[in-house]
């Protein structure tokens, strides 16, 4: 039974506008492995209750739909993180409950968590049936680098975008666009070339770094890696979207 499958949350936004098509109700789930120095959400790292709320899917859902009127026609519900994929049971769940009512589901993941050992793998495609769109970061193409920015590899995270267009999945890529550690001409015409090979991009956008979660860092107590890293100038966002020609994907629209 629903009421019986619990999931950590962190928090909730009422009225997202960037995690998805339209206006969305936000839930962002507790826990994640990366470490990613830019993270602006360093609270939601650990799988603790002390930083969040064991709630049910009926519980999420009733919250929810208060604000269903908000949404219009392109709105519904994002589940971001912390990675809401290390919660499959839940998530798959809420976003079951939330189909029945007609409601767009978003999925907001990093991918890290992805593989195609069962059970996670039988698990990973029930939440697909009831998915209609995933947002995916993709946040460095060079593994070293990588590995560097998020403490981890990201090879089955390109196993997972280029499983998630195989199947048809229509997906939003992210690229947090960091100087210093993202903001390389030759990796991004490296994620540009990868991308075209992407069946199932709907769009692209390259989100600047910025320092608004920096104060969330020295909260915890957490020496923040990037300090005094100034967000990229106006140019080389530009530069970014113009290797990675952001402009060609625009069939978002038919989501």
């Amino acid at each position: 039974m629903s009421e019986e499958i619990k999931g950590l949350v962190h928090s909730t936004e009422s009225f997202g506008s960037v995690d998805g098509p339209g206006i969305r109700f936000i839930f962002f789930m507790q826990g994640c492995k990366m470490r990613c120095q830019f993270c602006h959400n360093p609270d939601t790292w650990a799988m603790k209750t002390e930083n969040s709320k064991l709630r049910t899917v009926d519980d999420c859902l009733e919250e929810a739909l208060r604000y269903r009127d908000y949404w219009g026609e392109k709105g519904g519900i994002t589940v971001s993180g912390g990675e809401p994929m290390l919660q499959l049971e839940f998530v798959t769940e809420l976003f079951r409950k939330a189909k029945e009512l007609g409601i767009h589901t978003t999925l907001d993941s990093c991918g890290k968590p992805f593989t195609r050992k069962e059970p996670f793998f039988s698990q990973f495609n029930e939440l697909l049936n009831v998915t209609d769109l995933i947002l995916l970061d993709l946040k460095q193409m060079n593994p070293l680098r990588h590995k560097e920015l998020t403490s981890l590899t990201n090879d089955n995270i390109i196993e997972l975008a280029n499983y998630l267009s195989e199947v048809g999945q229509p997906v939003w890529i992210r690229h947090v666009l960091v100087p210093t550690k993202t903001d390389f001409d030759e990796d991004l015409i490296k994620l540009d070339n990868f991308v075209k090979t992407l069946s199932n991009v709907v769009k692209f956008e390259v989100l600047p770094y910025h320092t608004m979660g920096e104060f969330k860092w020295r909260e915890l107590g957490i020496p923040y890696p990037l300090e005094g890293l100034e967000p990229p100038t106006k140019d080389r966002v530009e530069n970014a979207k113009e290797l990675l020609h952001t402009k060609d994907y625009t069939r978002y629209k038919e989501i």
